[in-house]
């Protein structure tokens, strides 16, 4: 199955209603890849109701557009708006639609792009600005809280059970914390930022976030410990952190221009404080904190609203995107308190929920990797929370974000030692961020994915969220499929069986957002584990972004399992457009009751290096094993290598077979067409007290001709029978009692 939510294809009755093309070029569909692509797009079945509207903007910048969305067989509904995006308050009646836009007062309309709003389009309304901000406002503080919150003293004997032993922990947190955190001042950090970033200022840099995380976590911690209990110790902690945050320089080391993750966390953590602490903090202190508040606060909107809101434009930016979702919490906790803080809201916050991340399409993937996937997913709990309770929109409910958890549940799930793809992608996942995660919402999915991950959440986050956890109101726990498709990232999973924690797992990538800021040069790529133990693996180790061991080996094709040639080129992962342009796609899955399917097509990665790199695989159940072909050809002679990555040594069993064993379980690889033997090869050093080892099967190829590559991935190392057999045009491939004939 497609999985889930993916743009379907058109039906009939929805290809009468698709209208051709105007004959002039339609400004909506920029030619590059960095601007916003049209939504929803042309045919697309949509998953939330309303769907968020999106174009590339006018090459005249207009003040604003006029937007016209027409239900089939009915009068158009017109909208003007002054960015280039729109989201209706309603939700719409189901049916078929079109929908177009110009800039106002022109007769340029774009092209006319159909979708289609069904019973499987999930609701979702967003109010107005001045209708959320009316709801804000009158709610009194803190009005970051959940109703359920109340002093530890009103607690019943069943909330003190479930609550008491996190109290427990962050009650001894706080205390632990108030004689080991350093003092904070400027003087902590004597290097001037500049570019290029060297290692000391990017030590530097990571120490300013980590110092600020501490402080910042500290006076949210004791803040909440005084709400609960009441105890002075608390308050005189919580004032001393939140007036050296307040005392740091919004132009020095902090500034947003030196460490934006800095200023950001010290706006949001003061005007926390602010809120949590209603009725503890004096007048002197809280004007103070929320001067602090509003410079740190204009420092981020004025990166983020330039050109009209940059972001609107070129989503593609890590950092941006994360100080969205900061500038909708920080001006729905200052609305009131801050005079630019209704500024700040209507520029960001309907803006965010629009499209909480430019990393997936509508079924909620991460182009970027389960590591930032992780890392977003603790983002989101920890400032959707109070965002969802301020403004009594609930964000978890969004089509988007079951997506995304279901995501988290394919290619991190229960039992998995590392991550999938991208940067961190070696690190071990953290099971109390996306058990957090799936806590706050209502799924069978969920409740599945809480029952069956270790580790305990938060003690602050826990104690911030609604009581019970909404989770708790699904008696239902069902896995997800277990196999899945992201269309618009380009990622398949594939398992054995995803309830059982002894599954195989290969994951495969082949995506539009080639090595895209934390992408790598992957595409058709593959990973595999086994009850959770890696075996084929991605190599080397994240030390920092754009340091030479990731631009030089981390970031390549050579580091991953996939194809490269004559000693280790592969796929172009230099350039920023043209990372977006050098990418690969999805041209064919799906999922049958005997085996799996999946087709990449990797050739604009090369750079026209190769005419042709596409691979193929079958997961083919009863065998649990995977038949993995690659067809490769270039203008050149090269000699192709199919790269294999483990973390133990490799067994050569002969000059096309090996053996990898790692954790009690085994892959043997081997090549069917027994013209690529087997070689190792070294690599970097790996990262202290990791093991890895590097090999490829070599393929010559005269240029002339078409290369192939046959492997079978032979989980267990069973050694099964296996037989390759041509009749007539027809090609065949029997592993053990089970075949597959070759496209």
């Amino acid at each position: 199955m497609t999985f889930p939510r993916k743009a379907l294809a058109v039906t009939a009755a929805l290809s009468a209603l698709l209208c051709s093309f105007n004959a002039h070029a339609d400004w909506a569909q920029s030619t590059d890849p960095l601007v916003v692509q049209p939504n929803p797009a042309n045919g697309a079945v949509q998953a939330q109701n309303p769907p968020g509207f999106f174009w590339a903007r006018y090459p005249s910048g207009p003040a604003t557009y006029e937007i016209e969305i027409t239900k089939a067989g009915g009068s158009p509904v017109k909208a003007t708006v002054d960015r280039n995006w729109y989201l209706p308050t309603k939700a719409l009646a189901l049916g078929n639609y079109t929908w177009r836009v110009r800039p106002s007062g022109s007769s340029d309309w774009s092209s006319a792009r159909s979708f289609s709003i069904t019973s499987k389009s999930t609701t979702f309304e967003v109010p107005d600005n001045a209708t959320l901000r009316s709801r804000i406002t009158s709610k009194a503080r803190p009005r970051s809280l959940p109703s359920s919150f109340t002093a530890y003293s009103t607690w019943n004997t069943a909330k003190k059970g479930d609550l008491e032993p996190y109290l427990s922990r962050l009650a001894n947190e706080v205390k632990l914390q108030i004689t080991a955190l350093p003092d904070l001042s400027d003087g902590r950090w004597p290097i001037a930022i500049a570019s290029p970033l060297t290692a000391s200022m990017a030590s530097q840099q990571t120490d300013v976030r980590n110092r600020i995380n501490e402080a910042s976590r500290q006076l949210e911690a004791a803040a909440l410990m005084w709400r609960l209990k009441g105890e002075q110790l608390y308050l005189t902690e919580a004032l001393k952190r939140g007036d050296q945050l307040a005392s740091l320089n919004p132009k020095g080391p902090t500034s947003y221009a030196n460490q934006d993750q800095a200023t950001r966390q010290i706006a949001l953590a003061l005007i926390k404080g602010v809120d949590l602490l209603a009725g503890g903090i004096d007048a002197t202190r809280k004007a103070k904190w929320l001067n602090v508040v509003g410079v740190r606060g204009n420092d981020i909107y004025g990166n983020l609203a330039g050109d009209n809101g940059r972001l609107d434009q070129y989503p593609f930016d890590s950092h941006g995107n994360t100080s969205m979702i900061f500038m909708a919490l920080i001006s729905t906790l200052a609305l009131g308190d801050v005079p630019d803080a209704q500024k700040w809201f209507d520029f960001s916050f309907r803006a965010y929920v629009n499209t909480p991340s430019p990393w997936s399409g509508a079924e909620g993937g991460y182009a970027n990797g389960t590591a930032y996937a992780e890392y977003a997913a603790g983002y989101m709990v920890a400032l959707w929370d109070p965002m969802v309770q301020a403004t009594g929109l609930n964000l978890y409910a969004k089509p988007w974000t079951l997506g995304f958890l279901d995501f988290a549940t394919q290619f991190i799930p229960p039992g998995s030692k590392i991550h999938a793809f991208g940067d961190g992608s070696e690190t071990k996942p953290d099971q109390r961020v996306f058990r957090a995660f799936a806590n706050r919402m209502v799924s069978p999915r969920a409740a599945w994915y809480v029952a069956n991950l270790g580790g305990l959440e938060d003690s602050m986050s826990v104690l911030q969220a609604p009581y019970p956890m909404p989770v708790a109101a699904t008696s239902l726990k069902i896995p997800p499929s277990s196999s899945a498709y992201y269309p618009s990232t380009g990622w398949v999973a594939m398992h054995s069986n995803i309830g059982d924690q002894n599954r195989t797992s290969f994951y495969f990538k082949s995506s539009p957002y080639g090595s895209f800021n934390h992408s790598h040069g992957d595409q058709n790529g593959l990973l595999l584990s086994v009850a959770g133990q890696p075996l084929l693996v991605k190599a080397g180790w994240y030390d920092w972004y754009g340091s030479p061991l990731w631009t030089d080996w981390y970031h390549q094709t050579k580091s991953q399992n996939a194809i490269t040639f004559d000693g280790g080129k592969g796929q172009l992962v230099d350039g920023y457009r043209e990372q977006l342009q050098r990418t690969g796609r999805i041209t064919g899955f799906s999922a049958q009751a005997s085996y799996d399917y999946a087709e990449g097509d990797a050739t604009p990665a090369y750079g026209g290096q190769l005419t042709m790199a596409k691979r193929q695989i079958w997961y083919l159940h009863n065998q649990n094993a995977m038949v993995v072909r690659d067809k490769l050809q270039a203008t050149v002679p090269h000699t192709y290598e199919w790269n294999m990555h483990a973390p133990a040594a490799i067994t050569v069993e002969s000059s096309s077979a090996v053996r990898i064993a790692a954790g009690g379980q085994s892959v043997c690889l081997r090549d069917l067409n027994g013209n690529a033997p087997f070689a190792k090869w070294s690599g970097p050093s790996p990262k202290s007290g990791v093991t890895e080892d590097h090999g490829a099967f070599y393929l010559k190829n005269d240029g002339k001709s078409v290369g192939e590559f046959l492997v079978l991935v032979d989980v267990g190392c069973k050694k099964p029978a296996v037989k390759v057999a041509t009749s007539g045009s027809t090609r065949t491939v029997t592993v053990g009692s089970q075949t597959v004939t070759l496209p």
